[in-house]
């Protein structure tokens, strides 16, 4: 970078240039006043931030909703401040007798239901009753609540009896209760993995230390601020996720620097001259990464889903706290601990430094021959991608736990004795008036085993409660639920809603697949906008995405496969589609960064042929080490007790490999070198061989 000088006056010493932000950064003042101020910063916001709490995890579905309209509804219902929790006897493989119902309906009354009545399946061999506890929108006062619930079942039912406690607030208490320590547990295992996966990478004892440091206190940071952005935006988001973006992508910027640094300390005497070299080389590479992950996350701010709002805005602010961190605090750490953290293998002025090694040999493979290359490679993302044919989508609530809980194996226990959804019901709202018409039409519908009427509202609202066959959450729930709907909203006059856990799991689904319609395309849209800023070319951009969005399928049908046939979970999450494909086109297009940025420069200078196959042999390292890292980091997902993170944790990471090792490796070099300087159009390179 070149400065211009002003005019000085005859005589006067000439003014020397002002410093560039890279000197700023690695002076021997300057790095130790940007460290102060970041540690200033953090106990500032914790200060002032510290007391902020982010909304609890909400809903799978808009606040419009019919299921949500129903539950708005419910709330003006006389006791709509108690909820019916479930529970279900069995005495082994024995019959109930009647001394065992009356035992089960006297605890009932004891634990404050006025008008307790036990309920005996046809096998006789389990009861069922319902108890009301009254439900709070604080979780931990939930949680508390069901924790006494069954504390008292256990001093207070008979001995032979095995009594579940289940149904919707046991349900949500459970999930609650299931995050305990979780999250801690989530940092440790990401700590840790990021700590030997560092060690591993640079073969240093000390180096290390600096990025995770960096990058831990980047973490912190974010938490607390992201907390105070969920307070007061009012949405909800999974802070597991956002830790594991933020470790995730810092040490990936961290290590496209760190890498750089090495390569510049071997051409200078000054390690804060190559250190600000580096710097300005890698800096752009990094800010277009970041700005493309935090746009495609920007894009989310357009779904329907509260949550899936609040996970793009609360990641979206904290990669940019995690870009500040590896851009400024970072250099400025490696300013002060000079050449030296490298050892024992430090590097030194006037070593050569060999780029032949495995990734410069298989470069060469790959553009001496890329026309068999990008068929062989393209053939197998197909394949992997075929795993996407029959996948279903749609988790029930049995299937929602990785590890046990006493609501679902209750609700299992219903649905061996009784039709599986008494344990949770169908909540109908329509006209007094039409109160039964609207319940005749719904005993008509195939698989209603029950209408109940519930009450009223004393505004002219009354309630059905309609029973069905179908275990909840399974997909003939689901049919059931836009049957009744079918035929409620046919009853003139009587604007019918039907809501209840299968019918918000129905909203949920439909609210998923409209966001993936919906924000798919902004997703890749974005992805091309930078490319092509980022490249100055059309053509190259069009044919990345194209592999990139190959590559993101490829990886889900690999995830959803092996998730369904080796883990055993029978569907994924409704939220996992989504959020899986813009982590993985997002995070795909970082690596496509980092390589073609690369690959411009030595394109300049050689040819796209050569200049990309000498891109892959100098980077092919790095991007191979944080490809590892992010994926290693985003399987530690599957520490939390959710199965939906586990699969999103499974896929993101199958997917990054399968970008850094085959997309990265083979397929982007293959197509750059087959298509040649027209992959740059329509700007040029001057091409000198």
């Amino acid at each position: 970078m070149t400065a211009t000088l002003r005019p000085h006056p005859p005589g006067s010493p000439p003014r020397a240039p002002r410093p560039t932000v890279a000197q700023r950064l690695t002076g021997r003042r300057a790095a130790a006043l940007v460290l102060v101020l970041a540690v200033l910063l953090v106990g500032l916001a914790s200060t002032l931030l510290g007391s902020a709490e982010a909304p609890a995890r909400g809903d799978g579905y808009a606040a419009t909703a019919e299921s949500a309209v129903v539950a708005d509804q419910l709330e003006t219902f006389p006791g709509s401040d108690t909820a019916p929790v479930v529970l279900v006897a069995t005495k082994g493989d024995a019959d109930l007798t009647s001394a065992d119902t009356s035992s089960l309906t006297a605890l009932a009354e004891q634990l404050g239901a006025s008008t307790a009545h036990a309920q005996v399946s046809e096998d006789g061999r389990a009861a069922t009753v319902t108890v009301p506890v009254r439900t709070s929108e604080d979780s931990d006062t939930q949680v508390q609540t069901i924790e006494d619930l069954r504390a008292d079942v256990a001093d207070q039912a008979p001995d032979d009896l095995t009594v579940q406690v289940t149904g919707g607030p046991a349900f949500g208490a459970d999930i609650a209760s299931s995050f305990d320590g979780a999250n801690f547990t989530l940092l440790a295992v990401t700590i840790g993995v990021v700590a030997i996966l560092l060690l591993l990478t640079y073969r240093s004892p000390v180096l290390w230390l600096v990025p995770l440091a960096v990058v831990g206190i980047a973490d912190q940071l974010a938490g607390t601020v992201t907390a105070a952005v969920g307070d007061w935006s009012g949405l909800p988001f999974d802070a597991g996720i956002v830790s594991v973006l933020v470790f995730g992508a810092g040490a990936n910027y961290a290590l496209l620097l760190i890498s750089r640094y090495r390569e510049e300390l071997h051409e200078h005497d000054d390690h804060r001259i190559a250190l600000a070299a580096a710097w300005r080389a890698t800096v752009l590479a990094i800010l277009a990464s970041n700005a493309t992950v935090v746009l495609a996350l920007g894009t989310l701010l357009l779904a329907s889903v509260p949550g899936t709002r609040g996970l793009g805005l609360a990641s979206a602010v904290g990669l940019v706290i995690a870009l500040l961190a590896v851009v400024l605090v970072l250099p400025a750490a490696l300013a002060l601990v000079g050449r030296t953290v490298f050892w024992p293998f430090v590097p030194r002025p006037g070593e050569e430094l060999s780029h032949e090694g495995l990734w410069a040999g298989i470069a060469r493979r790959v553009v001496a021959r890329p026309g068999a290359h990008l068929v062989g490679g393209l053939a197998v993302l197909a394949v992997l991608a075929s795993g996407l044919l029959g996948a279903s989508v749609g988790l029930s609530q049995t299937d929602s736990f990785r590890t046990a809980s006493e609501s679902a194996d209750g609700l299992v226990t219903v649905g061996e004795h009784f039709p599986a959804g008494s344990a949770a019901p169908f909540a109908v709202t329509t006209s007094e008036g039409s109160t039964a018409a609207t319940a005749s039409a719904l005993e008509s519908v195939d698989g209603v085993t029950a209408v109940i009427p519930s009450g009223t509202d004393g505004a002219g609202l009354a309630r059905l409660t309609v029973i069905g066959e179908p275990s909840p959450g399974t997909p003939a729930s689901l049919d059931l639920a836009r049957d009744l709907r079918a035929v409620a909203h046919e009853v003139p006059g009587a604007d019918a809603l039907v809501g209840g856990g299968s019918a918000q799991l129905l909203d949920a689904r439909t609210a998923a697949e409209s966001d993936l319609r919906t924000v798919a395309p902004l997703i890749l849209l974005v992805s091309f906008a930078v490319l092509v800023l980022l490249l100055r070319a059309v053509i190259g951009p069009v044919v990345l995405l194209a592999l990139n969005a190959a590559s993101a399928l490829a990886a889900i049908g690999l995830g959803a496969w092996l998730d369904e046939h080796l883990l055993g979970h029978p569907a994924l999450d409704v939220q996992v589609p989504l959020v899986a494909f813009l982590f993985l086109v997002a995070l795909g297009i970082d690596y496509t960064i980092f390589l073609m940025h690369r690959a411009r420069a030595e394109s300049a200078e050689h040819g796209t042929r050569e200049g990309v196959a000498r891109a892959v042999a100098r980077t092919g390292g790095v991007i191979t080490s944080a490809g590892i890292v992010l994926a290693a980091v985003f399987a530690a997902l599957g520490v939390l007790p959710l199965v939906v993170l586990g699969q999103l944790g499974l896929i993101v990471g199958l997917g990054v490999l399968l970008d850094t090792l085959l997309v990265r490796t083979v397929v982007v070099p293959a197509a750059t070198a087959l298509i040649g300087d027209r992959f740059w159009w329509p700007g040029r390179v001057a091409s000198r061989r």
